[in-house]
């Protein structure tokens, strides 16, 4: 029998639609895979086995079985969207273990697509910090376990680079999909602001919380992300040949990038350029001040989140972040600074179409219980490694990871792609270019590391 676990979610979708295969026959490959390999992953706080292979047959008997995007596609959900009949834990103790009564919108599309939810995949607490660990488990990179998935989105990036699903949802409020899928080798796109449903949250982190997907292929995350959009992806027409600025310069102060991950972007530069675009080295003209106010969204963020929560049932690092935070929300609900942050970066992006950079600034952390270390620890860590990320949030633009290279130890290396609002269709453009003159290895080792070690 043919196994459909390692398929693209294009190549599931064709064969359920031609009835090739049944859609219980994918997820039940799936749910296989999730429980021979989970546990050495962490992907997942809840997998739905009984209700997925049920809602895997109510999708078989549909009668728009033929015209659904995503027919029988099997598809991760990160754990702070609500998935009906699951509760909504957001990775920490002092949420209330009470099943939801109803999807969230992006859920809800992509069910209507046909895709079956497998499971809530695992995220740090509130979704603050750039590792995946807490009370409900440690997400690991599947290309080295030794080190974190990343976050938040760390358990839905593990889940599809495992190759235990094809697709998942996750969400950015300051990286959250674009550093997870640079560790775990995916595509994602975080797209412009009011172009996917967003919801994440209370007030969606003052609106920099963009849902998203995350894929092996960028006709993958294309396809995902017109079910969550409702549309195409918007930016495609207009010249073939784009205006690419590359920038290896860190927006953060004192923060360098390492050597591996500004390889990878000269490199996808000299791609871009052999493809006829025209590629200049120009660094955005970030103000030193960005690091503050960076700082001081990702802390109210949280204050606002953690409003209503029983704070003894918090992990100390996101109290503290918390505390802070409560200082900055009267400041940061104006969005005055990022007006400002805006304004100042307009006129670069009126000289280019997009920008080129690493995605990140070295690897990720060790995987290891962050949630039980201190507040500073944590911001350094995170801070060191991630500083290319936040001002796309900042500004509500759109920004891409893209799989490119790969570090000393084997494991993926990333650039990231930002264009101008209502870009994304040109972000997507230009990564199918990088994958289709570069094209990478989608789905980690993971059971022939097993077999070699046994």
């Amino acid at each position: 029998m043919t196994s459909w676990v390692g398929r693209t979610a294009v190549e599931i979708a064709a064969a359920v639609r031609e009835k090739r295969v049944t859609p219980r026959e994918v997820v039940a490959g799936h749910l296989a895979r999730i429980e021979r390999l989970d546990g050495r992953v962490g992907a997942f706080r809840t997998v739905r086995e009984e209700a997925a292979l049920a809602e895997a047959d109510e999708v078989a008997a549909r009668d728009d079985l033929g015209e659904l995007p995503l027919a029988g596609v099997p598809v991760a959900v990160k754990d702070n969207l609500a998935v009906r009949g699951e509760s909504t834990r957001v990775g920490s103790a002092a949420t209330p273990d009470t099943p939801a009564e109803r999807d969230h919108e992006t859920v809800a599309r992509l069910r209507a697509a046909g895709a079956v939810v497998v499971g809530l995949t695992n995220v740090p607490e509130l979704c603050v910090f750039g590792t995946t660990e807490g009370v409900h488990g440690t997400a690991r990179n599947p290309w080295d376990p030794t080190r974190t998935a990343g976050g938040s989105s760390g358990g839905s990036a593990a889940a599809v680079a495992a190759g235990m699903v094809p697709i998942a949802l996750g969400n950015d409020g300051m990286g959250s999909l674009r550093i997870p899928a640079a560790n775990c080798g995916l595509v994602t796109i975080k797209p412009g602001h009011g172009v996917i449903p967003a919801g994440v949250s209370d007030g969606d982190w003052f609106g920099m919380s963009e849902n998203g997907p995350l894929a092996t292929t960028v006709a993958d995350a294309r396809l995902m992300f017109t079910v969550l959009a409702g549309s195409e992806p918007a930016g495609r027409e207009g010249p073939a040949t784009r205006r690419v600025a590359v920038s290896l310069r860190s927006p953060l102060a004192g923060v360098t990038v390492a050597r591996p991950y500004a390889a990878a972007a000269r490199d996808a530069a000299g791609v871009l350029m052999r493809a006829g675009h025209r590629v200049r080295r120009a660094d955005p003209p970030y103000p030193a001040s960005l690091g503050v106010t960076a700082l001081a969204h990702w802390t109210a963020g949280t204050a606002v989140d953690a409003r209503g929560l029983d704070r003894r049932s918090l992990t100390r690092r996101t109290r503290v972040h918390a505390a802070i935070g409560r200082r900055w929300e009267h400041s940061v609900v104006t969005g005055a600074a990022r007006d400002r942050l805006r304004s100042r970066l307009e006129p670069f992006f009126a000289e280019y179409d997009v920008l080129l950079t690493p995605a990140l600034a070295r690897r990720s952390p060790k995987a290891a219980p962050w949630h039980e270390r201190g507040w500073l620890r944590n911001v350094v860590a995170n801070s060191a490694y991630s500083p290319l990320t936040p001002p796309w949030n900042l500004t509500g633009w759109p920004a891409m990871s893209v799989p490119f290279g790969t570090l000393p130890s084997g494991a993926p290396c990333a650039v990231q792609l930002v264009g101008r609002p209502g870009s994304e269709g040109v972000l997507l453009e230009l990564a199918e270019q990088l994958e289709q003159r570069r094209p990478w290895q989608r789905i980690a080792p993971l059971e022939e590391s097993e077999a070699a070690g046994a």
